[in-house]
Order: C-alpha cells, then sequence, then structure tokens
C-alpha cells in the first residue's frame, strides 16, 4: 500500500519506519524546510524504548538512564521516592531521557533517502474513489491511507473533527536543555519539585545535559513576561537548591514557552482512510512525561493493522487500530490533564510509602501501554 503521513514527529517517523519494514510505500511530508529541532527533551519509558527496540532504531550512547524519580518540597524536604527502575527491570526495557532533536535525527537517519519532504505545508486533505489525497498548495498527493501525525495545531483532526476543540488546561511550561552544573545533570535521579507557586522538573538527559522545566498557571489572554528568566527568579528564586543554581545558569536564549492543552479522546478518531496518531489524536499535558511514548504506541499498534499487505478492508483495520489505542490513550489523558504532579500537597505525598508507589508505578505502565507483555496487575510481583 501507499501510505501519507503528514508529520515528521516522533509518531509519524516511528510509523514511517514500522510500514516501510513491512513492505509498504511510505511519504512523510513535514512542514518545516527541515528537521526539526525545537523542544528540550523528553523520558521514554519502558513502553517507548522497547518499541523502538523493535523497529530496530538504537539508543546506544543516546540520552541518560533514568533509575528514580524523587519528589521534593519547594523548601527542600524529600516528599516521595519513586524507584522506577523497578518497572524497567519488570518490562526488560530501560528509561531513558534524552534531547528530542537527537531522537527524531536517529529515526530519520534509518529513513531510505527521499521518504521525507520537507518544506510541504499541508493545506487540505480527503479521499474518494477508493484513496486519500493530501494538498500541499496547488499540488495533490494520493495514497491508500493517510496519516495524521501533525501534532497539537492539526490541519487532518481540524478536517475531521472542527477546530478548537484542544482546550487550554491552565497551566503552562517554561524549558529548556543545556549544561548546567548541578549534580542532577550527571546522576541517574530526576526531580520533581513542587511548591505554591508550581513545579520545577530536573531531568538528566545525558552528555552533561540538563532537561529544566518550570510549570505555572497560565491562562491564554495573559502576556508572557519579555525577560522570562526574570520571572522564573522571581517566582521560584527563594527556592531550596538546587533551584537557584539552575536559573543562575540559564539564560532567555534557553528558555521555551507553550501552554498546556488537553481534548476528549474519542473511541475512533479517524473516517474511510484517514486517521490520526500522536498529539493529532491526544493532545494532553506533559504531566505524567506520556506523550512521545503514547506517540510510539500508536506507531506500533498503526503498523501491526496495516501490516498485512493482503488488508483488503482498509478502512476496517483502521478503526481496529483506533479502537485498540483509544482506551489507554484516553486514560493517559484525563490523568495528564487533571495536572496532579503540579499541585503543592506535602502532607499527602509524605504519607504514601515509596515502595507502594514504586509498585502503583510499575501498574501503571502495564496499563496504559498495549505494547508491554500484558497487564502489570497480572504479572509476578506486583502484588
Amino acid at each position: 500500500m501507499r501510505v501519507l503521513v503528514i508529520g515528521a514527529g516522533v509518531g509519524g517517523l516511528a510509523t514511517a519506519q514500522g510500514l516501510l519494514d513491512h513492505g509498504h510505500e511510505v511519504r512523510v511530508f513535514e512542514k518545516a524546510p527541515a528537521l526539526r529541532t525545537t523542544g528540550a527533551a523528553f523520558t521514554l519509558w519502558s513502553n517507548g524504548t522497547g518499541i523502538l527496540g523493535e523497529l530496530g532504531v538504537s539508543l546506544d550512547r543516546l540520552g541518560g538512564p533514568v533509575d528514580v524519580l524523587e519528589q521534593r518540597s519547594s523548601d527542600g524536604r524529600r516528599l516521595l521516592t519513586i524507584e522506577v527502575a523497578r518497572a524497567a527491570r519488570h518490562f526488560g526495557h530501560p528509561h531513558v531521557s534524552l534531547p528530542r532533536r537527537r531522537l527524531l535525527e536517529r529515526l530519520a537517519g534509518g529513513l531510505p533517502g527521499g521518504t521525507v519532504a520537507f518544506g510541504r505545508d499541508c493545506t487540505a486533505i480527503g479521499q474518494e474513489d477508493g484513496h486519500a489525497w493530501a494538498g500541499f498548495g496547488g499540488t495533490t498527493v494520493t495514497g491508500d491511507v493517510l496519516v495524521g501525525a501533525d501534532g497539537h495545531h492539526s490541519i487532518v483532526r481540524e478536517t475531521l473533527w472542527g477546530a478548537g476543540l484542544a482546550r487550554p488546561s491552565g497551566w503552562a511550561t517554561w524549558q529548556g536543555l543545556g549544561e548546567v552544573p548541578v549534580g542532577v545533570a550527571s546522576s541517574r535521579t530526576g526531580l520533581m519539585i513542587v511548591g505554591r507557586e508550581g513545579l520545577c522538573g530536573l531531568m538528566p538527559a545525558g552528555d552533561g545535559l540538563l532537561q529544566w522545566w518550570f510549570d505555572l498557571r497560565w491562562m491564554p489572554g495573559e502576556p508572557v513576561p519579555a525577560s522570562p528568566i526574570a520571572d522564573l527568579h522571581r517566582r521560584f528564586g527563594h527556592w531550596a537548591s538546587p533551584v537557584p543554581e539552575v536559573l543562575a545558569a540559564v539564560d532567555e536564549a534557553d528558555a521555551a514557552f507553550f501552554p498546556h492543552h488537553r481534548h476528549r479522546v474519542p473511541r475512533t478518531w479517524g473516517e474511510g482512510r484517514i486517521t490520526l496518531a500522536g498529539d493529532a489524536a491526544h493532545t494532553m499535558p506533559p504531566t505524567v512525561a506520556q506523550g512521545a511514548n503514547q506517540a510510539l504506541e500508536d506507531a506500533w499498534a498503526l503498523v501491526d493493522a496495516l501490516k498485512d499487505l493482503g488488508v483488503r478492508d482498509v478502512p476496517g483495520a483502521l478503526r481496529r487500530y483506533e479502537r485498540t489505542r483509544s482506551r489507554r490513550a484516553a486514560l493517559v489523558s484525563r490523568v495528564a490533564g487533571t495536572e496532579y504532579t503540579n499541585r503543592y500537597r506535602p502532607r499527602l505525598s509524605r504519607l504514601a510509602p515509596d515502595a507502594l508507589v514504586s509498585r502503583a508505578y510499575t501498574r501503571w505502565l502495564g496499563l496504559v501501554s498495549g505494547y508491554l507483555p500484558g497487564s502489570a496487575t497480572s504479572r509476578p510481583g506486583t502484588r
């Protein structure tokens, strides 16, 4: 089959790799003039790293391993420690935090030359006479399947569902990635520091790099500060170490801003020979760090639905893919939409035993993944 993929993000490139491996003809169309290098870093949990391994995408020398997540209060008290390495052992796949651009480079580098067409802004999509088509301002490309993997502002989703369905959650993030001289950068521990002003997250991303982010309350219409780092100093500068040291080491050029959005994930999210993947299908806040992982879950499930070159009922195969993915994606979206990690509840956090929360995290990964073998609720050692 000939498959058109709109968007060269994680989900789009992974989908292309998997479908090419099964003999399909795939073209990826990306609006940007080159591979996108924006965005800081993200964490791939066992479901994401496992799927990449199945696709033949090596993570050698990419990023830094994550074994522990530690929650602290803004005054420096330890509130909670989650041994996420337990889930990595249970499922047999590691947890890695890595720069977004490095993974995109690795994914794109594994595709045959000419698979990705850059500078192609999709302006319209449709289907007729047993094929799907995408318009690019004067030219039209046709295929047997069209996959909208074009992110939060998806033209494919807007055409299928209408505009304005994603709503602001009431929070936003300032984030960056760089060489920040604090101990976290060379560790295997991620920190989530929470206070009344919001949350500061710190995650080692390999090669001495640190992913840092600050979540704070924000709604559309509120002005974005001309000097974001100065504003972050005002809000968070009085917090305990290492927050002041991080703020002292970054500058305005390091900071990127993005508001959090969410929408209800429907049971089916496509029509006919058109479907969605990644943020186009399930925009969610980054609260549970599953965005890239869920995009990879989409790619894995979609490839599985279409891997048989003899598929006759393409629309039926796409609807089965969507139903397979929608329940888990909707669960992740609902939990992420609560922004629960940003809420300052130190007494509640300190009541939860670390061992119990570590077991619960393993169970959570089993619940939200269709790739990981079986549900964590039914595997040995998770009770």
